[in-house]
């Protein structure tokens, strides 16, 4: 009798410390996500700032467009690859600066816009982009030659589409958040881009001043990241007040990037 007494005591024992368990997985759940808000523009801000360059930007081989005549005549003089692109002062191109994190659970909407990728003189335009999930990205040929798109994304389905001349927009979406995803051409390998996708609105890519500016943003403490093809990438915090502004640098070293 006794024997069985401590058997149910003990089968007792395991169905409260399992009951214990999930309420606790159900509290942090509960803790973890939380209801989804809008942002109120009547107290959000904006974070704006530079990037920078400091040294001389590494010396870049001409492209040889020899393969493709039509791509060849589209150029009289040279073209350099864009993997640094700088401006007056030191002023560093197509960096895309965003909020890395602090958002929390706001809850964002994606424009219904496009976000064009074209190809013209078999280069794309523009080298880096930036849209959110679920936001449309066309793609565009206006060269009097085929080209191939290749978008190789690691958490969305990757797609590879040929595109002749005159041939209607490739149209695709992105379900899922990721940075930095190659986008090359098969036929003409010199073309290569990068697009950002992000689950809220709060991204910008420099151009050749160097300038960004994140309009918008709620009250908060937040990372900023500054990403760069070949310098990688820079983090800042940053702490922004009720109907506030906070200017930031960011500033790469030429001889830092791999090479």
């Amino acid at each position: 009798m006794k024997s069985r007494r401590l058997r149910l005591l003990g089968f007792l024992c395991v169905l409260v410390v399992a009951g214990c368990g999930h309420q606790q997985k159900r509290a942090q759940e509960g803790a973890s996500t939380g209801p989804a808000q809008p942002v109120n523009s009547a107290t959000s801000g904006t974070i704006s700032g530079k990037v920078t360059l400091s040294g001389a930007p590494p010396t870049l081989r001409p492209i040889n467009m020899g393969t493709d005549p039509n791509c060849q005549a589209a150029h009289p003089d040279p073209v350099k690859p864009e993997e640094v692109v700088t401006g007056p002062n030191g002023a560093l191109a197509n960096v895309v600066v965003y909020i890395k994190s602090g958002l929390g659970n706001y809850s964002f909407v994606a424009p219904k816009a496009p976000v064009v990728l074209d190809q013209k003189g078999c280069m794309y335009e523009p080298h880096v982009l930036g849209l959110m999930v679920g936001q449309p990205m066309e793609v565009k040929n206006d060269d009097p030659t085929t080209h191939n798109v290749h978008a190789m994304p690691s958490d969305d389905s990757g797609w590879n589409k040929s595109q002749p001349p005159g041939a209607a927009p490739i149209e695709q979406t992105f379900d899922h958040p990721e940075l930095a995803i190659p986008i090359q051409c098969n036929i003409h390998p010199w073309m290569k881009s990068y697009a950002f996708v992000f689950a809220n609105p709060y991204f910008a890519v420099t151009p050749s001043t160097g300038t960004f500016e994140l309009k918008g943003v709620p009250p908060g403490t937040y990372t900023i990241e500054a990403w760069q093809g070949k310098y990688g990438a820079q983090d800042q915090t940053v702490t922004l007040g009720a109907r506030g502004s906070k200017q930031i640098s960011f500033t790469f070293e030429a001889g830092s990037g791999a090479d």
